[in-house]
């Protein structure tokens, strides 16, 4: 990008942020735990999301550099580090980008075409990953403009959930129990559910990856991390009240639960129920387009930075006209088609095709916040000599506490995705997840020793 184009202002990367973190596919699998998901939304939030946050904020404004969490991990523990955390950071998403779309075909197929088949739908699914592609080749510039509207969608949805949810409980009665006693935590399913809260709070970091393209960093990260946060947080909180306002916690199912609970919310409007859900089932599918597209850009960025395409021919092309890395795009599409296809082949059922891509991507997607904690506290040691704009509050020992709870709420997510759950064909499951991720640490290590050898 020519240093003549505008930077992104306060406002446009709060709205990144949000568009970013707040997810409306990954939102619901929680809510199976019943009215006690709110209270763990907020308990993960108090404990976990806040210090990220604050921890990001303070990274983000002291390193403003193009790369964000690879670009901390390099200054902390060497490029052997940074290169794995950059390489799970950018194939994680080529991971989560099928299991999104995979959603969005199912969502688009019972809101308007029921009879759409599996394959019809794999074809879809496919096709919305090179649209992805396509888009973010293009440049940030535009990408922006999609997330920007797909963050102020996301918000007016999970707002119409809460107020469509008090309406409907008033109405015809809430489906779940909102008494006291159902807002205290059990431990049967739990745990399970918890990894996917934490992932649903991923992604602060997400705009340093553009960190030199940001007006004032150094001012505008911290206000961004405390603005988006509330917002997230509270959306989160009021989405999953109005899911429960309409539906029991048993019926719910991390695919179809939002398009079930938002049927049934809309009929809070009699005749026009049905073209009140079309209408916000529309506006979700784009915000699911948005939400990966601001995530492609970002693990493009942290490659680059990273310099894993100038480790590969194939990865270091530019397209001729956007200077963008179109081939690390069209790597995704490929890997994501791949996906998708596989899946379909493997099991005709969409919720296990769903989570067990989700779960490879969530595993994947976590790893590198392994170093992200630590490197902040390294940081703060041993390199006293760069400004700090920012702080994390209670000195030394507010950044380690911060960061001590951060690293263990983030191995504990990890570890709770291996826990049995005879929800899913194991086969297909653990074989994903054990023999996938073994694969994608192996690939990181060759793409190191090959960038060692140049």
């Amino acid at each position: 990008m020519e240093e003549s184009t505008p930077k992104v202002n306060l406002v446009e990367i709060i709205l990144f942020t949000v568009c970013s973190i707040l997810v409306i596919d990954t939102f619901v699998a929680p809510a199976i735990i019943g009215v006690s998901s709110i209270t763990i939304w907020a308990f993960t939030a108090i404990l976990f999301f806040i210090p990220y946050g604050l921890i990001s904020a303070e990274l983000g404004a002291a390193y403003p550099d193009d790369g964000g969490i690879y670009a901390w991990v390099n200054r902390a523990y060497g490029e052997f580090s940074a290169t794995l955390v950059g390489w799970f950071y950018w194939v994680n998403v080529a991971m989560w980008m099928p299991a999104v779309y995979v959603a969005f075909a199912y969502w688009f197929a019972y809101a308007f075409f029921p009879d759409m088949s599996n394959w019809t739908m794999a074809i879809m699914a496919v096709a919305l990953g090179w649209i992805t592609i396509f888009i973010n080749i293009r440049g940030i510039d535009i990408s922006v403009k999609f997330t920007n509207l797909g963050a102020i969608l996301k918000v007016g949805i999970l707002l119409a959930f809460g107020i469509f949810g008090v309406i409907y409980g008033l109405e015809f009665g809430f489906k779940n129990d909102f008494s006291f006693a159902s807002f205290i935590p059990s431990l049967d399913n739990t745990l399970l559910y918890s990894t996917t809260i934490v992932y649903n709070l991923m992604g602060f970091e997400l705009i340093s990856t553009v960190g030199s393209k940001i007006e004032n960093p150094e001012k505008n990260i911290p206000l961004m991390t405390i603005f988006a946060g509330i917002l997230i947080a509270a959306m989160y909180i009021i989405g999953t009240f109005g899911i429960l306002a309409a539906m029991p916690a048993n019926t719910i199912d991390p695919v179809d639960g939002f398009l079930f609970a938002l049927e049934e919310l809309t009929t809070i409007f009699g005749n026009a129920g049905l073209f009140v859900f079309k209408l916000i089932t529309a506006f979700a599918l784009y915000t699911l387009l948005t939400n990966m597209i601001s995530w492609t850009m970002g693990g493009t960025e942290v490659l680059t930075s990273a310099n894993l395409d100038t480790k590969s021919g194939l990865l270091a092309h530019r397209h001729p006209k956007y200077g963008t890395a179109d081939y690390a795009y069209y790597i995704y599409g490929f890997i994501s088609s791949f996906l998708v296809i596989v899946n379909f082949a493997l099991s005709e059922d969409a919720n296990e095709i769903f989570w067990t891509i989700l779960a490879f991507s969530f595993v994947v997607f976590l790893m590198p916040y392994l170093w992200l904690f630590p490197s902040a506290v390294k940081l703060r040691k041993k390199d006293t000599e760069t400004k700090r704009p920012y702080k994390v509050p209670g000195g030394d020992f507010g950044l380690k506490l911060s960061a001590f709870i951060g690293e263990i709420f983030i191995a504990a997510s990890i570890g709770f995705l291996f826990l049995p759950d005879e929800s899913y064909d194991p086969r297909i499951y653990y074989t994903t997840l054990i023999v996938g991720t073994l694969i994608t640490v192996l690939i990181g290590v060759g793409l190191y020793r090959k960038g060692v050898k140049h």
